[in-house]
C-alpha cells in the first residue's frame, strides 16, 4: 500500500503560504502558512497533521490488539500533542480515554502499551512518545 500527499509552497519562509492535498482529497488545498504554524493563523500545520495521523494510528492499532485478546472496545478517543521545540519534534504524547468493557485495568495497560510501541506511527518518529491511558 503506498499513500501521496503533495505540498505546494510559495514565497519566503516567513511571508510566504501553501497548500496541502491528499490522494483521499480529504485535504484539497488546504492551507497553511508561516502563521499557522507558529502563530494562531488560519490553517493547519506540518505538526498537527503528524499529532492527527499518531491519535488515529494509535487508536487503530488499540483496537486490533484488543480485538486480539478477545475485547471490542465501545469507544477510543484519543488526543495526541505534538511538541516543537528548535526545529526538532521532541515529544508526541498520547492522551487516551477508553471504554471497554470486561477487561482489567492491567490488561488494558497491557494492551495500551503495545499499540504506542507498534503502531506504525509510533515507529515512524524518532522522538519521546508518552501515554496516559484512563479506563472508564
Amino acid at each position: 500500500m503506498k499513500r501521496k500527499a503533495t505540498a505546494v509552497w510559495q514565497g519566503s519562509g516567513k511571508e510566504g503560504k501553501g497548500h496541502l492535498s491528499t490522494q483521499s482529497t480529504v485535504l484539497n488545498k488546504t492551507q497553511y502558512s508561516f502563521g499557522s504554524r507558529f502563530e494562531e493563523g488560519v490553517g493547519t500545520n506540518p505538526e498537527e497533521l503528524i499529532a492527527a495521523a499518531h491519535a488515529g494510528c494509535f487508536s487503530m492499532k488499540l483496537s486490533f490488539v484488543l480485538g486480539e485478546a478477545g475485547f471490542t472496545p465501545t469507544e477510543l478517543s484519543t488526543t495526541c500533542t505534538i511538541t516543537l521545540e528548535s526545529g526538532a519534534i521532541t515529544n508526541a504524547d498520547l492522551e487516551l480515554k477508553a471504554s471497554i468493557t470486561g477487561i482489567s485495568k492491567e490488561q488494558f495497560m497491557e494492551c495500551a502499551e503495545n499499540a504506542k510501541v507498534n503502531c506504525p506511527i509510533s515507529k515512524l518518529l524518532n522522538t519521546n512518545i508518552s501515554l496516559k491511558a484512563e479506563l472508564a
